[in-house]
């Protein structure tokens, strides 16, 4: 079926983009699911374990996954139609509120299903239509759910992680045997990475500078990058945090004594090195003659 698809990606590339950005759009509808309930499922298991360690009564709770209940307003409680849950032109059709009370529905929905789509047919423009170029694609779509979760809750939520690292490990068991050893090595750089700066910071300063989360999608990314790169990424996170914090400070006005979550700028980077990475490093070289 890849080869199909790469056979028709070349003789009809406009055919098959617009093809690949309805389904990631429809990848993006889903995303917002998860990006929205995730969390509140992990809270929710964290006081059924919290009160059995306090030998309490089980807190009840109504069924609540990634499938129920069905989309619904959450102000009136009206199920949403399926032409309205179309990705991206179901929130212009109701003009961003609800049909039946009129409550405002966030923009970011149809902007994750775009994101999300544009991302998608880029890393096959980039890549191409292979196994690796499918793999990477699950890669963004991993990333842009870890982004805005973490946005939101400054949650970095390991099973979203795990699937991240296990995944990047077995795309080299896979695709790049050759390549396991550099794999398996970025995770475990990856990880110790971060752990190391948070120590040092929490020794010198008495506070905790990052969330765990940041270790293991670093981790994660040294999974699916190799060592080589992973300075990259952390010198990548660093600029794009640091210009993005200045930048949210002298335009909203942000707190600069309020957190800023760590997770999506990792995301950004390694999304950046996974792609261009090596040119970046190849081009920095040249430069310096060698």
């Amino acid at each position: 079926m890849i080869e199909q698809f790469t056979h028709a990606a070349a003789t009809s590339p406009l055919l098959i983009s617009v093809i690949c950005f309805v389904f990631a759009a429809l990848v993006g509808s889903f995303l917002n699911v998860v990006i929205f309930r995730l969390p509140v499922m992990i809270e929710r298991r964290w006081q059924i374990e919290c009160a059995a360690l306090n030998d309490q009564p089980e807190p009840k709770f109504d069924r609540f996954n990634l499938i129920v209940p069905s989309s619904h307003c959450s102000s009136c409680g009206t199920a949403i139609k399926p032409w309205h849950n179309l990705p991206i032109v179901g929130w212009f059709i109701l003009r961003g509120k609800c049909a039946a009370c009129g409550q405002s529905y966030s923009f970011r929905y149809p902007a994750i299903e775009l994101l999300t789509a544009s991302l998608s047919v880029l890393v096959l423009h980039v890549v191409g239509f292979t196994g690796l170029g499918l793999a990477m694609v699950v890669f963004t779509w991993l990333l842009i759910c870890l982004t805005f979760i973490d946005i939101d809750h400054y949650l970095l939520p390991d099973p979203l992680n795990y699937i991240l690292l296990w995944l990047g490990l077995l795309v080299h068991v896979v695709l790049m045997p050759h390549a396991l050893v550099d794999a398996v090595i970025g995770a475990i750089a990856g990880y110790s990475t971060l752990w190391s700066v948070y120590w040092a910071f929490k020794l010198l300063t008495g506070k905790e500078g990052m969330g765990f989360g940041d270790f293991k999608l670093l981790a994660a990314l040294g999974a699916w990058l190799g060592w080589q790169l992973l300075p990259l990424v952390v010198l990548l996170s660093s600029a794009v945090g640091a210009v993005l914090g200045i930048a949210m400070i002298l335009l909203k006005g942000r707190d600069h004594q309020k957190p800023i979550p760590f997770g999506p700028y990792l995301a950004i980077a390694g999304w950046i090195a996974l792609l261009w990475g090596n040119d970046i490093l190849d081009r920095y070289f040249a430069m310096l003659g060698y």
